[in-house]
């Protein structure tokens, strides 16, 4: 297809390399495009605080926007409802047990306003290839010993960079993520939510700047 972006870089699919996110002021966030969905490229990526959004079949667009809508376990919201629910055990959790079923089913569920999915088969993939490198985690929910939500994601140090949940049942991501932020709660610095819904909004989640974000990133990168 033939994007044109001001000042944004188009990536070579043969070098891994992105142009610095602290620097660069793309539009809406978007800083480059191009490249492709390798393992490598996307742990880079995220390694950076860029990560991939884009329709399938067309041009792979690289992120990183200003503010970042993050969450800090520390400051989960959890309503009386919710309590409740959690309270009688309606749902059991796992972590890693069906990573596979998990992104699967985000690929899969529908969700109000959208016609598709932007997690294509082939991002789809490598995504299951960094879960078996040991750098992707998936937490799931069951009720009745049937999965009904979940969550995935890549983790950075004390950073996990949430990618997509599902739910085919009412309140089971929302218990998933309570879980999931209340059992982390003094071992993960932040969690990024990436974009802004007001699913996460009611559990906690806020924007910082994206200065701010790539800070804590930073000094929990080991690699950099």
């Amino acid at each position: 297809m033939g994007f044109f972006f001001p000042k944004m870089i188009r990536l070579d699919e043969n070098e891994i390399s992105f142009p610095d996110p602290k620097l660069y002021e793309g539009s809406e966030g978007i800083i480059a495009f191009g490249g492709d969905l390798s393992v490598e490229r996307i742990w880079f990526a995220y390694q950076l605080g860029i990560f991939p959004w884009f329709n399938p079949g067309e041009e792979i667009l690289w992120w990183c926007p200003d503010p970042r809508f993050v969450l800090f376990p520390e400051e989960i919201k959890v309503s009386k409802s919710m309590k409740k629910i959690l309270d009688r055990n309606v749902f059991t959790f796992t972590e890693n047990t069906n990573f596979r079923e998990v992104i699967k089913n985000c690929q899969d569920i529908s969700r109000k306003g959208q016609s598709g999915t932007w997690l294509s088969d082939e991002l789809m993939e490598s995504f299951i290839k960094l879960h078996d490198y040991g750098l992707a985690k998936s937490i799931e929910v069951w009720q009745n010993e049937k999965l009904v939500g979940g969550f995935y994601g890549l983790q950075i140090g004390k950073v996990f960079c949430g990618e997509s949940m599902f739910s085919k049942v009412s309140n089971a991501s929302k218990a998933g993520f309570i879980h999931f932020a209340q059992k982390y709660r003094n071992k993960l610095e932040l969690i990024d939510c990436q974009s802004h819904t007001d699913h996460l909004e009611s559990l906690g989640a806020r924007m910082i700047s994206k200065q701010d974000f790539l800070k804590i990133l930073q000094r929990n990168n080991e690699y950099r």
